[in-house]
């Protein structure tokens, strides 16, 4: 690695970085290795303002110069003359090598040691084999890496070797320039060794700036973030490039530690989300960024980024106007959908919800009485401008003329029709079996006590259930303001908040969760709960003496777990597999005209109870009091019907599809879900259909009937298009969502087209909710899209056959082709190439799509082979040279200007296969073959052949 030279006497001048050494060294007869640099050409001084030093030099990494190097070396007469002694770093390096190959750790460690205590200068020598080798400049543990720490320990024993002064100004100065270039492990014992906190100030701000005008963002923050420099920064110039290269959580760090930063770096994100702002205006700034992503930079990336800063800083939320807004916004939008369009709130709470949403912002006072006008009419619009007392120049003009003739006034026909309502909805829901005045709402501690020497008896059940505020996506964690324990004749509701402060007023704040810890931890009071893993979490939020609640919970069915096994059993049920006596999510949608299906535990006391829950109140604000009778109804409801649920499972499991043992197999812990980054609201668990919950191995339901892929169609949420594609491939009808589409868009294409959703993450929460149960999946997102396909597929038993590989294109998804020979091909493509101006007919597409982020394969639209027959009694009619183009039936344009030049010469390729709607040419290739071996697990053979129209 390194060449031996013998050294020449006289002075030397060199250049490293930007500061110079001057240094005349004379030795005879010695022979040492050469630095590489050492014949480098000198370059001049920079100018001494440039390096924020003003007597700072620096020397070269020569050989010839280096501290101890070949110093010390007998004459031939044996004579050291007054040479000092010393070892040479780079002979040492060689020796550190060798057994950094051979992994003999022990021998180098104690090599490392008795080397830097044979080097005259330790400090220099390090930087002479760092300058002198490039090994340590790649990631993880280098030998520069394990040399460095070795030192850092060895100088802590040995503090004498310990440099100051301009020595150590010389040494820093050289350092600075290799931790331009190290990895980030390198960062830390270079900074402690070379004690760079000391240096001066103006020097290493200078340093920085000169990694930032290079365009090296990254090394620039993160040297600032080591040797704290951010104070002394512009925030605002830091962090922008790093937010366009998606390094957020970079950006997190460097504002970490210190809450000015923090507060200006949240004002600046909000000032880029106001409304009429462009983006567009900062990333004209950064054109030639490498790395650069703009599509992971605008408005949507920046909110989240914002209230996920928010949260992790505690940081005040009015300090974002403009994000708090646009989110309020949203929360109305969400309000009025479930008002208006899904209605599964009640008036009183809706009106609770808007009130405390827009407050008194005039802004959104503004946006509320258009969504009024868009949703109900212009009398209602007034009724709420009236309220806020809003000015008339706010007001469209028929809102104010409506104002002008508004009378508040009762109206009686409508009350009548409302208690008409509340009726019908008795017939339709699930209703307590016991009386109103056995449901007891708890505030005082007297009337706790009396509870729990009800609830904590051995052999006792209960059925337990928990209430929060929603949060609607804000900043914070929920807390638990109701908790509902029913035993088989009453239930008691316990106000939290109310039971909380006066505990503390009594200096017994550890009252409550002590109860709540003895229920959890009885194994022998069995407590029925709904997803109670993520109610557990909450409650740990609310108390951080029961954040252990969940590993210490004994005695406890989830009822959660048959909600899953009944899901997989329900294709089976629809397709006639079960005879079981309940409704399907269909017929019950029909039943009950505009309702939405049901979901979650509503849905299992549907299947079980025969009727639903009426979840109209479970958006409510359970913080505000007194709370409305409808309230304390829907809470118990919530809590009783566990009880009914468990004990119909008990005495006969096998009408519903469930093992015998159903008693013993669901005693236990709670079941661990996901948890979710964050809460939209308080609303039943989720079960996205890809992940399991623990212990379900035990039961093994019945998969669904197994289906082909033309009967299997689906919608992929966005950024998922490569499992899109796959499926796509497999003959799957996909439609795919762009990732600038909104993800309530799937649910708008799944309810209108049939199709089943395909999501991942967060999405899942609120697509689930606005479609019939078992029409959303969630698939892995941290899986790669071939993992994700064969995921969907086993999930939903479909079984892909040859005839379906490929039977759809794979840019419009028609399954519709004409087959075309290719001496007929050849024609065509000579015709277009002939006629001038036409581009070679349209060139409408490229030959391959490039496959998505994540996808570990690409599935090109072209090269593909055998595509599916066109469906019966349909006729596909051939091709027409129209010019330049050759155009079928309806001006579809064939694509012939995308076959690459040799395709046709090619003799194994006898036919062509085009799309009828896209134009898309494709022929049989390579791909086949490599999908087939991806796929063989959800492959099965078809004895039907495909046959498609030829060509007259």
């Amino acid at each position: 690695m390194f060449e031996n030279a013998r050294a020449s006497t006289g002075g030397t001048l060199h250049c490293l970085g930007n500061a110079v050494w001057n240094l005349s060294i004379s030795v005879v007869g010695a022979e040492f290795p050469r630095h590489p640099s050492a014949d480098k050409p000198s370059c001049p001084p920079p100018k001494k303002q440039e390096l924020g030093l003003t007597t700072l030099s620096c020397r070269p990494p020569s050989s010839a110069s280096r501290s101890g190097a070949a110093f010390g070396r007998m004459n031939q007469d044996g004579d050291s003359s007054d040479q000092p002694t010393g070892q040479d770093p780079l002979l040492l390096l060689k020796t550190l090598q060798l057994l950094w190959t051979k992994k003999e750790m022990k021998k180098l460690k104690e090599e490392i040691r008795r080397g830097f205590a044979g080097l005259e200068d330790p400090l220099a020598g390090l930087l002479d084999m760092l300058e002198s080798s490039s090994d340590w400049k790649g990631k993880g543990h280098s030998l520069g890496y394990y040399i460095s720490t070795e030192l850092q320990l060895w100088i802590k024993e040995h503090p004498a070797v310990q440099q100051s002064g301009i020595k150590l100004k010389k040494l820093q100065a050289r350092v600075l320039q290799i931790l331009a270039q190290c990895p980030a492990n390198l960062l830390d014992p270079l900074i402690s060794i070379y004690q760079l906190h000391t240096a001066d100030r103006n020097y290493l701000l200078e340093h920085v700036s000169h990694l930032y005008h290079e365009g090296r963002y990254k090394e620039a923050a993160m040297l600032s973030i080591k040797l704290k420099l951010q104070p002394d920064q512009d925030v605002e110039k830091m962090c922008t490039p790093l937010l366009l290269q998606d390094k957020t959580n970079l950006v997190e760090d460097y504002v970490g530690e210190y809450p000015e930063l923090q507060s200006k770096l949240l004002q600046i994100l909000d000032t880029w989300c106001e409304p009429g702002f462009n983006i567009s205006n900062i990333t004209r700034q950064y054109q030639g960024l490498s790395r650069y992503k703009p599509d992971k930079f605008n408005r949507k990336m920046l909110n989240k980024l914002v209230f996920r800063l928010l949260d992790r800083f505690n940081v005040d939320p009015a300090l974002c106007p403009n994000v708090v807004n646009q989110r309020h916004l949203r929360t109305l939008n969400y309000l009025f959908y479930k008002r208006f369009v899904e209605k599964t709130m009640t008036q009183e709470n809706w009106t609770d919800h808007v009130q405390s949403t827009v407050g008194e912002n005039r802004w959104l006072q503004g946006h509320l009485i258009q969504l009024i006008i868009s949703y109900c009419d212009l009398n209602a619009a007034a009724r709420w401008a009236q309220r806020y007392n809003l000015p008339k120049e706010m007001l469209p003009y028929g809102v104010a003329e409506e104002l002008q003739k508004l009378q508040i006034q009762e109206r009686v026909e409508e009350a009548a029709k409302a208690d008409n309502y509340e009726e019908s909805k008795k017939k339709d829901y699930y209703q307590l079996p016991i009386p109103r005045a056995n449901i007891h709402f708890l505030q005082t501690w007297e009337e706790t006590l009396r509870c729990w020497e009800k609830v904590l008896q051995p052999g006792q059940v209960v059925g337990i259930d928990m209430e929060w505020k929603p949060s609607f996506g804000m900043v914070g964690k929920p807390r638990v303001s109701l908790l509902q324990i029913a035993l088989k004749d009453e239930v008691f509701l316990l106000d939290l908040p109310r039971l909380l402060e006066q505990a503390e007023a009594e200096g017994e704040k550890e009252k409550l969760p002590c109860f709540i810890q003895m229920l959890y931890s009885d194994a022998a009071i069995t407590k029925l709960g709904y997803g109670m893993s993520g109610d557990l979490n909450t409650l740990a939020a609310t108390w951080s003496a029961l954040k252990d609640a969940d590993k210490q919970a004994r005695g406890v069915v989830d009822l959660l777990k048959v909600d899953k096994q009944l899901q997989k059993s329900s294709i089976d049920w629809k397709r006639g597999g079960w005879k079981v006596n309940v409704l399907s999510p269909e017929q019950s949608s029909e039943d009950r005209g505009f309702r939405q299906p049901e979901k979650g535990l509503s849905l299992l006391v549907q299947h079980v109870l025969g009727k639903p829950l009426d979840k109209t109140e479970q958006l409510s604000n359970w913080e505000k009091r007194p709370l409305r009778e409808e309230q304390i109804l829907y809470a118990a409801s919530d809590a009783y019907c566990l009880l009914e649920i468990y004990e119909k499972l008990c005495k006969d499991p096998a009408s519903f599809g469930l093992s015998s043992d159903l008693t013993e197999s669901l005693v236990g812990k709670p079941s661990i879900k996901p948890r979710a980054k964050k809460q939209l609201n308080k609303q039943e668990v989720p079960s996205p259909s890809g992940q399991q919950c623990q212990g379900s191995d035990k039961e093994s339901p019945r998969p669904p009937a197994p289906i082909s892929p033309k009967e299997f169609s689906v919608v992929c949420d966005n950024m998922l298009q490569g499992l899109g594609r796959y499926l796509r491939c497999l003959g799957v009808d996909v439609r795919m969502l762009e990732n600038e589409d909104d993800h309530r868009k799937a649910a708008e294409i799944a309810r209108q087209e049939g199709r089943v959703i395909l999501t991942s993450g967060l999405p899942y929460q609120t697509l689930q909710s606005q479609v019939a149960e078992g029409r959303c999946f969630s698939v892995n997102c941290s899986e790669k899209a071939r993992e994700q396909a064969l995921q969907v597929l086993k999930h939903f038993n479909v079984q892909v056959s040859l005839a379906d590989i490929f039977s759809r294109c794979q840019v419009c998804n028609c399954d519709k082709y004409l087959k075309v020979t290719r001496e007929r091909m050849r024609q065509l493509v000579e015709g277009s190439r002939q006629a001038p101006g036409h581009g070679g007919a349209g060139c409408l597409a490229r030959s391959e799509e490039k496959p998505s982020p994540g996808c570990d394969a690409a599935v090109p639209a072209c090269d593909a082979a055998q595509p599916g027959s066109p469906r019966h009694g349909e006729r596909l009619e051939g091709p027409e040279q129209h010019g330049a183009s050759a155009a079928l039936v309806g001006d579809t344009v064939l694509q012939v200007g995308a076959i690459p030049p040799g395709v046709l010469d090619k003799a194994e390729l006898t036919d062509f296969y085009c799309c009828t709607r896209c134009g898309k040419v494709f022929w049989e290739g390579s791909h086949f073959g490599r999908v087939i071996s991806q796929f063989q697990d959800v492959l099965v053979t078809a004895g039907d052949e495909q046959s498609i129209y030829e060509l007259s």
